[in-house]
């Protein structure tokens, strides 16, 4: 009797520490679910995934309207339809036809790169944003002599489905012009 006795009392102590284990197991895995589970169903976090879209498709948008090659002229206006949407989509389109005679008679090679950007704005339930968009603009004139300008974009972006284009561009005011 006393060998049965010690043998269930040596088993006990690995039986419950094999128990204590799968608890504690059992336990962090339900933890580490239910912190991806609120993660990946974070308000926040789907609210920071359309900003970061709003800003590529801005800095891409901004680029495009500010790239265009003489020899190319039809591509380059295609690809500035195709990222613009509403008002400015229209005024590009009504304009097609005078601006491309004025940049095949200037001859003129522009290309963009940006610098920087911002999302300024987002209402993502309105699917409207606005961005500052930094970049240098090269000019090759017809003479091949280049110049750069640095310039400062303000943007309105308007989403189209699954996609953010333009629908809105200027220049940012620069300079310190006190307002009144």
């Amino acid at each position: 009797m006393t060998r049965t006795v010690r043998a269930r009392t040596g088993t006990r102590p690995v039986l419950a520490a094999a128990l204590g284990l799968t608890l504690l197991a059992g336990g962090f895995a339900a933890w580490s679910a239910q912190d991806w589970y609120g993660a990946s169903h974070d308000a926040s976090a789907a609210y920071a995934v359309q900003r970061d879209r709003a800003l590529a498709a801005a800095e891409q948008a901004v680029q495009n309207l500010n790239t265009l090659d003489h020899a190319e002229v039809d591509q380059g206006l295609d690809l500035w339809e195709s990222s613009t949407t509403g008002d400015l989509h229209d005024q590009l389109v009504q304009g097609r036809a005078e601006f491309k005679n004025q940049v095949k008679a200037a001859k003129t090679v522009t290309t963009a790169r940006v610098m920087s950007g911002a999302v300024t704005e987002l209402d993502d339930r309105a699917g409207r944003a606005r961005v500052l968009v930094a970049l240098r603009i090269t000019v090759k004139a017809a003479d091949d002599k280049t110049s750069d300008k640095d310039s400062r974009m303000l943007g309105e972006l308007t989403r189209t489905g699954s996609q953010w284009k333009l629908s809105a561009l200027g220049q940012a005011p620069v300079g310190g012009a006190a307002s009144g």
